[in-house]
């Protein structure tokens, strides 16, 4: 089973640091985001992923190679210029990413989910999706869970984690160009179309610089950093 690492964003709450690094090389516990993502999908068994590539790109394919330290083949989608945004970047790797479900995973995000779990899932509609409890900077929640199936309405509302299972059939008939990602799990959900399971451990979005130094705390009292759980260079 293939696994993409959505990687192309241009990381604006992160400035400057995101204005000469892509956000996915910004390090956390001594070591990239991406390359903790990299260590975790290895270990529960995902070792074809592709990456798609925008803002400085080529620093992150200079970085990570083809992924032979990790025990993986990295295969890149490097977009046009110009943000296609999360959908519109899936739908431009298809080619890359083949007939069968794919796992889709933020690189920017870091949490304790058992991936394992994940792999050689078959969805039952177009996606499966991971959420979580709200967090503070996200108090509304994205969407609810009814018996399995996410739902656009009802309490409580939950947060999509940045992690999930898609099939191809989810953006076949996206456009080309740029493409919100909501919109489109939006009309899956109300086609019923979309499975969801909440996982109530650890989660966190390294969206700005104190959540970096929140999410360094978090490896360390996890054990992740002494345990090879995030090992690698």
């Amino acid at each position: 089973m293939k696994a993409m690492i959505l990687a192309a964003g241009r990381g604006e709450r992160m400035r400057p640091l995101t204005d000469t690094t892509p956000k996915p090389l910004l390090t956390v516990g001594g070591k990239p985001l991406i390359v903790h993502q990299i260590v975790r999908l290895a270990g529960a068994g995902f070792t074809e992923l592709v990456i798609n590539l925008g803002w400085l790109g080529q620093q992150i394919e200079a970085a990570l190679g083809k992924g032979a330290h990790w025990g993986v083949q990295i295969e890149y989608s490097r977009e046009p210029e110009g943000a296609l945004e999360t959908a519109g970047g899936i739908a431009f790797a298809r080619p890359l990413l083949g007939e069968a479900p794919f796992l889709v995973i933020n690189s920017d995000i870091w949490m304790d989910y058992p991936l394992e779990h994940l792999h050689g899932m078959q969805p039952d509609g177009d996606a499966h999706l991971v959420f979580i409890n709200n967090p503070p900077h996200h108090p509304g929640g994205d969407f609810a869970i009814d018996n399995g199936r996410a739902r656009l309405d009802g309490a409580p509302k939950y947060t999509y984690s940045g992690l999930g299972v898609y099939r191809p059939e989810l953006v076949n008939d996206i456009p080309d160009g740029p493409w919100p990602l909501r919109p489109v799990l939006n009309q899956a959900i109300v086609n019923n179309r979309i499975t969801a399971e909440l996982h109530a451990g650890q989660w966190m979005d390294i969206g700005s610089l104190e959540r970096m130094v929140e999410a360094e705390k978090i490896l360390v009292q996890s054990g992740a950093l002494n345990t090879g759980k995030a090992q690698g260079t």
